[in-house]
């Protein structure tokens, strides 16, 4: 419909819901959530509604594939939003150590739930370029033969 109705190709229409939606058509800043956080916290207004919207699309995932799994016993984040995040799970026993959460800067891993916790929630960092770097060379490795 969009298309048609812009008048946009189909390089277009991909360019525009593959590259310039999502967290950089409702900030208008940027698509790197590290710069959208920035923006936010400077009150940055699109900013902020990007940043609640990612909150809102996480929570209704964990909410949605913990009563299809009919519970949970442990959650697992990799970025920084896990505190909010964690502050509107409270229905599922979450209680996050605040305190120790703050201590986890990036590349660090932890548990952040409190002992008395009815689910536990870890951090564990990730590496996506190495990641990236790895099936790479197994790509490339693999045309070689």
């Amino acid at each position: 419909y969009i298309m048609k109705k812009e008048g946009k190709t189909p390089d277009e229409m991909s360019n525009l819901l593959n590259k310039k939606s999502g967290i950089l058509g409702v900030s208008g800043l940027s698509s790197d959530d590290r710069d959208v956080k920035v923006a936010a916290a400077e009150g940055n207004k699109r900013a902020k509604l990007a940043r609640d919207m990612q909150i809102y699309e996480i929570k209704k995932y964990i909410g949605s594939y913990t009563a299809a799994m009919d519970g949970v016993d442990a959650i697992v984040f990799t970025g920084g939003m896990r505190a909010t995040v964690c502050d509107g799970l409270t229905f599922l026993g979450i209680k996050i150590d605040k305190e120790f959460n703050k201590t986890l800067v990036k590349g660090k891993e932890g548990e952040i739930s409190t002992p008395d916790s009815k689910v536990r929630v870890f951090v564990l960092p990730t590496n996506e370029e190495l990641v990236i770097a790895r099936d790479t060379k197994e790509i490339v490795t693999n045309l070689k033969k």
